[in-house]
């Protein structure tokens, strides 16, 4: 997990909202572009679903990560 994961998943878990990789690029600091990249890994770890075309939410997996009830190491995720 990245540091960047780590903020986009806060950030989709605090917002409690469904959001695009642009919204979520402007409320981390990161490019979209880096953003839907991140994003595709998450969704690939089940950390993250579409909810529609372009469009992510938290899953209960990624809720569980955040809150410590699931390590980075019980999850296989692709590094940089």
């Amino acid at each position: 997990m990245t540091q960047a994961d780590d903020r986009l998943l806060e950030t989709l878990d605090e917002s409690g909202m469904i959001l695009s990789p642009r919204i979520l690029g402007i409320n981390t600091d990161y490019s979209r572009h880096y953003v839907s990249e991140r994003l595709a890994v998450l969704l690939d770890a089940g950390l993250v679903e579409k909810a529609d075309d372009g469009l992510y939410q938290i899953t209960e997996k990624g809720g569980d990560y955040l809150s410590g009830d699931l390590s980075a190491d019980d999850i296989q995720i692709e590094q940089d």
